[in-house]
């Protein structure tokens, strides 16, 4: 199947150059505008990969949203930031018998046990961000797995630390090798900003779930390490970005002066907070989160019925502290396209 690209990414990247609100207007919703009309009396079982990931909430809170519209029931699990977590989590969705599964941010491979049990037991399944193949047919018995192009993602946060600092940049990069789109993510950023003539310092392995342990110590050490010549901090979630700048208040380094951190994923709330606020966080490169919420339902929708997947990319969106003083006060991208109009069309049929 043809995967559809979103065309949002011209004009949300206007975001960057503090254009405001009107960087996120667009003349109508370009994901799908036929499918099936919503099934009757679905129960849903969502198992979140970790609810303290704003990424992970963001998108659980649109299908939650997306449900009431459709009518579904919906049960949350967490699987709490831990492999042995998750796979109780989808154990759990099995024997609950749901009439479909959504996986949330955690990678397929990972699970591939457990999710045998949920394709065993005849469960349609889409997931958000469970591994690097997008859209339709992911592995792992997934209908579709809903995300952005994680290497645009990558490019575009890489490409913003040289822009920043030119040619002196001295870059350290956070990942989580748990997952393989997190080490494909910063892979891709390590080679956007060498190929560019930017330095990366140090590539280092630390799990998300273990940040508000690790962070605090490991920023406190590479300070050590490499003193001015760590210019700026890339990661591929914006919840590393939640422990460093405590540490680097604790040692006295203002947010200006300290490394400029920017994230490949995502955009929670938390991350919203600390751009607007110029506070140990200088972009983050946000997901449509609650938009995806809807496509998840949608696909979910579409799997239980027998129907095609949509084949629907959202694309993402550099946010600046420029652009967020001119959008109020929201600490969401949630672009000001007809989405949930058009979701609900298809459904209400």
């Amino acid at each position: 199947m043809m995967l559809k690209k979103n065309v949002m990414t011209v004009s949300v990247m206007a975001l960057a150059l503090g254009l405001g609100q009107s960087a996120f207007a667009q003349e109508g919703f370009d994901g799908p505008t036929t499918g099936p009309a919503g099934a009757e009396g679905k129960s849903i079982v969502v198992v979140a990969g970790d609810l303290k990931n704003g990424g992970i909430l963001g998108v659980t809170k649109g299908i939650e949203e997306a449900a009431a519209k459709i009518g579904w029931e919906v049960r949350v699990l967490d699987g709490a930031g831990s492999i042995q977590g998750r796979t109780a989590a989808i154990g759990q969705a099995v024997a609950l018998k749901a009439d479909g599964v959504i996986i949330n941010g955690f990678d397929a491979v990972e699970q591939q046990a457990a999710l045998e049990g949920v394709v065993k037991a005849d469960i349609p399944m889409v997931a958000w961000h469970s591994g690097p193949i997008i859209g339709c047919d992911a592995p792992g018995g997934i209908f579709a797995n809903v995300s952005t192009d994680a290497m645009a993602v990558s490019e575009v946060a890489a490409k913003w630390a040289i822009e920043d600092g030119g040619d002196k940049v001295g870059a350290i990069i956070f990942t989580d090798s748990t997952y393989q789109i997190a080490i494909d993510k910063a892979d891709r950023i390590k080679e956007t900003i060498e190929s560019m003539g930017g330095t990366v310092l140090e590539y280092v392995d630390t799990p998300i779930a273990d940040t508000s342990a690790r962070m605090g110590p490991l920023t406190t050490s590479l300070l050590q390490k490499y003193g001015s010549e760590w210019t700026h901090a890339l990661a591929i979630n914006d919840l590393y970005f939640d422990f460093m700048g405590p540490a680097l208040a604790a040692v006295g380094i203002s947010s200006a002066k300290g490394p400029q951190a920017g994230s490949a994923g995502d955009g929670s709330e938390a991350a919203f907070q600390r751009i607007r606020s110029e506070s140990y966080q200088a972009i983050t490169v946000a997901e449509p989160l609650n938009l995806q919420g809807w496509q998840l339902v949608d696909e979910l929708n579409r799997a239980i019925q027998g129907e095609s997947c949509s084949g629907y990319i959202t694309s993402p969106a550099l946010v600046t502290s420029e652009g967020l003083a001119k959008m109020g006060e929201s600490n969401q991208f949630d672009p000001d396209i007809p989405y949930r109009a058009s979701y609900a069309a298809i459904w209400d049929q």
